[in-house]
Order: C-alpha cells, then sequence, then structure tokens
C-alpha cells in the first residue's frame, strides 16, 4: 500500500474535517502567532512612517545669520546692514526674515505705569529688544493677546512696545484691550501685543521688544546683532550659503551663519530600532505558533495510536504516516496563516484609523506571512510525524503505544 503526494491530502484533509473542533484548536496557534506577526511589523512600518513624519516636521527650518565675534570673544569684528533682513528675503526657500539687536545702553528702567508702587521691593527688569517687524514671523512668535508692530509703527517710529509672557506678568500686565503703557526710561510706550510662545527664540518671552527704528533713535542701538531666518524644509543648506554672500557681498566671511542640524541620522537610527525591536517580537510569536501546532499535533498522534497502527498493518509505510501528519501540519498552518494575516491587517487598520495614522501594509507581509505559517507548520510537524512513523502495529492494535 503506497500514498502518493495527492492521496496524501485527500486523507489529510479527511482527518482534518472529521474533527473541526481538533483544527481550530490545532490552527488557534498559528493564527495568533501570524496575527502577532503581521500586527507588530505592519506597526513597525506604520510607526516609522510616522516617526518619519514628525522628523520632518521637525526638521531644520531656522538659519541664524550673525556679525562674526571680535577677538574678546564680544565685540563683532563687523556690522550687520540695516536692510539684511530685506536682502535674504529674496533667497529661494526664505519664508521670512527679521532682524533683533539687544538694546545695550542703560535705559533708565522699564516700569508698568499702573504699578509704579514705591513700596514695593525693586525687580530686575525685563531685557529690551529693538527688532523689526519681520523678527516674529520669523521666529514663529504667537500672539496670545493684541498684535505685533508692523512697516508702518516701524516707519513712523511709534513708541510701541510688544512683551514676551514672562516679561509682561512680571510687569502685571495680563491685557492690551485696557490700552496699557510703560515706561521705558522717560518715555511711554503703549503695550499694542503679548507673545507666549516662540519654539526658535525661547528667550523672548523674557522680553520688551520695540521696533528697530525706535530703538535706533531712542536707545542708541548701533547695528542689528542677528538676522533671524525662517526657510521651508530642506532649503536650510542652500540658504545658510547664500545669505552671508546676500548680507555682506563684499565680505561674505564676516559673519557666522548658525543653522540646526538635520535629524536625519537620529530619525535613521530610531526607525532601525522600532523595526528591530518589532521583528524580534513578531518572531517570538510565530515561536510560541510553532509550539502551539507541534503540542496539538502530538496530542493527535496519541489520540490516533489505534488508526496508525491499522494502516501500518493494511500495508502502509513509515514515510506515508509521516507524511500524513507532516501535510496535516502544513494544512494547518496554511489555514492559520491566512486567517491569522487577515485578522492582523484588520486589526493594523482599524487601530491606525481610531489613531488618526496612516496605516503602511506592505503586499510582501502578507504573502510572507502565510509562507511562515506553512513553514512553520512544516517544522512544527516533524517531530510528532516522525513519533508515529515508529508506531508498532501489533502493540498499536493490542492498546499499547510506540
Amino acid at each position: 500500500m503506497s500514498f502518493d503526494i495527492q492521496d496524501l491530502i485527500v486523507e489529510a484533509v479527511h482527518s482534518l474535517g472529521s474533527k473541526p473542533s481538533r483544527l481550530v484548536l490545532t490552527s488557534l496557534g498559528t493564527v495568533i502567532g501570524i496575527a502577532s506577526l503581521v500586527i507588530t511589523i505592519g506597526f513597525a512600518q506604520t510607526a516609522a512612517g510616522q516617526v518619519a513624519r514628525q522628523f520632518d516636521a521637525a526638521s531644520a527650518t531656522h538659519v541664524v545669520v550673525a556679525a562674526n565675534a571680535g577677538t574678546d570673544g564680544r565685540d563683532p569684528t563687523g556690522e550687520l546692514p540695516w536692510d539684511s533682513d530685506d536682502r535674504v528675503a529674496q533667497l529661494a526657500g526664505v519664508v521670512s526674515a527679521g532682524t533683533d539687536s539687544v538694546v545695550l545702553a542703560d535705559v533708565g528702567g522699564i516700569t508698568a505705569l499702573a504699578l509704579n508702587d514705591p513700596s514695593k521691593p525693586p525687580r530686575a527688569d525685563p531685557a529690551l529688544i529693538a527688532a523689526s517687524p519681520g523678527l516674529f514671523d520669523a521666529v514663529e512668535a504667537r500672539v496670545r493677546t493684541g498684535k505685533v508692530f508692523d512697516g508702518g509703527n516701524e516707519s513712523r517710529i511709534d513708541r510701541v512696545a510688544v512683551l514676551g509672557a514672562n516679561a509682561a506678568s512680571r510687569l502685571g500686565i495680563d491685557r492690551v484691550d485696557n490700552q496699557p503703557s510703560i515706561m521705558i526710561g522717560d518715555h511711554a510706550f503703549a503695550v499694542i501685543g503679548i507673545v507666549d510662545r516662540s519654539d526658535t527664540r525661547p528667550d523672548l518671552l523674557d522680553d520688551v521688544i520695540v521696533p528697530m527704528s525706535v530703538g535706533r533713535r531712542d536707545f542708541g542701538v548701533q547695528a542689528v546683532d542677528e538676522v533671524q531666518i525662517r526657510v521651508t524644509a530642506g532649503t536650510d543648506r542652500s540658504v545658510a550659503r547664500q545669505a552671508p554672500i546676500a548680507i555682506m557681498p563684499n565680505a561674505p566671511e564676516s559673519v557666522t551663519v548658525l543653522r540646526s542640524e538635520s535629524p536625519t541620522d537620529l530619525r535613521n537610527s530610531v526607525e532601525g530600532d522600532l523595526n528591530i525591536v518589532f521583528v524580534l517580537l513578531g518572531a517570538l510569536a510565530l515561536v510560541v505558533g510553532i509550539f502551539g501546532i507541534a503540542t496539538v499535533t502530538q496530542l493527535s498522534v496519541t489520540e490516533r495510536i489505534g488508526e496508525i497502527g491499522l494502516r501500518r498493518a493494511l500495508g502502509a509505510r513509515q514515510r506515508d504516516i509521516s507524511g500524513q501528519f507532516i501535510v496535516e501540519a502544513v494544512i494547518v498552518g496554511l489555514l492559520g496563516g491566512l486567517v491569522g494575516a487577515a485578522s492582523g491587517i484588520f486589526i493594523l487598520v482599524i487601530t491606525s484609523i481610531a489613531r488618526g495614522w496612516a496605516p503602511v501594509i506592505d503586499p510582501l507581509l502578507t504573502v510572507g506571512a502565510v509562507v511562515a505559517a506553512a513553514v512553520a507548520g512544516l517544522v512544527a510537524g516533524l517531530v510528532p510525524a516522525h513519533r508515529a512513523s515508529r508506531v508498532e502495529p501489533a502493540r498499536a492494535l493490542s492498546g499499547g503505544s510506540s
């Protein structure tokens, strides 16, 4: 009595179909393992996509140009032109630009008119900054209330001020609709706005900011300290190369360019670590599935000792018996792989949609998962199939075991 591959498949399908509950139990480990593998690898790819988008959103979009420091490390060797922001605004990739200078002169104190109480202990004055109107957009400052000064205020040399949130708190000002004013030395300035956020220049939250023209007239600002430039993602390198030439065409070497490094290497490292972790978790889940198939298949061999002995007595060879159990294990693996892959993709898509992510599903992942399940079934069935092939007909039919 000899079996070809078709006979083995027919016998295996008949045997599995005769006990659906055993089929479900046997394939359950593979379903869980393959579903876990698909979910973990799918989430690794999806998470990598999210990481990529997050890093791209945080990529370098800010360039700062400043005059080179002198030999003492403080006094600049050159002076940036007053229209430096206008000069770099023409460069490709520049979204906005603005200039700023720290007022170093003794301005005679900064106080709020409404809180000029001599009985209160003295507090350190906020720093005073003179800036062009484009600074706020260049550093992405967020206005909590009111507005920032514009080109009209700059050209008219209006005595207006914008307060950083911390400076406003120190001065006791939290709104501008009541037209508050502050005294900077002997001059009254109308507070027109309060900014409470700037990711690229958080120090501005501690400062009082006035128009550059006012700084030059009232406080003796002699030169621009820095040019703040906001650029589109991916253009920071080219803008950093061209900005010195645009600002100081006769002496580009007299300025220093500061650029935030793009986090590409860190992003790739994080993506790689995520992939490794998730793949290891998926492989572990698949190993658990293999042990599940092997355990249930081993129990099946024990239950079918009498059947195996009868087949051997009728002339079935050892390889026929082992072949049938191996085919059964492969079929269980394939079924578990199909169900597990479908379940994993479903869970991945639903979870990603719920989290607002874009699910990433590699078609090769599904095919590979099913093939892996078949291989897992093959591996899991080898030992039980070998044990079944060693069953002696006489002892099996008499109620013994191998």
